[in-house]
């Protein structure tokens, strides 16, 4: 019912800097969070930036200072920007909207690879 199209993962130095995109289309009305979870080989999935309905958003305390969570409604779109970015945010970062209740949606992931 709902797609979420991830896109802007890549291999870079240390230092550097990404920006996720992740797509959205479907039925996505009432939409109660959005957010980014990565994982890394072995650990669990863990939040790294949300964003609640009414604009507010909350990053975990590794990524702040560094990322920014934001989204174009014109063009239903959620981003993460990623800057100085460190070998430990290596993961498969995945977006992720809640609508309504109960029914959470994810973006296919996509590979941020950061080497020293």
């Amino acid at each position: 019912q709902v797609q979420l199209v991830e896109s802007g993962g890549g291999l870079v130095q240390a230092g550097g800097s990404l920006r996720l995109s992740c797509a959205a289309s479907g039925s996505i009305f009432s939409i109660a969070f959005m957010g980014w979870f990565r994982q890394a080989p072995g650990k669990q999935r863990v939040l790294v930036a949300g964003m609640l309905a009414g604009g507010t958003t909350n990053y975990a305390d590794s990524v702040k200072g560094r990322f920014t969570i934001s989204r174009d409604n014109a063009k239903n779109t959620l981003y993460l920007q990623m800057n100085s970015l460190k070998p430990e945010d290596t993961a498969v970062y995945y977006c992720n909207v809640v609508i309504g209740p109960g029914r959470t949606w994810w973006g296919q992931g996509t590979q941020v690879t950061v080497s020293s």
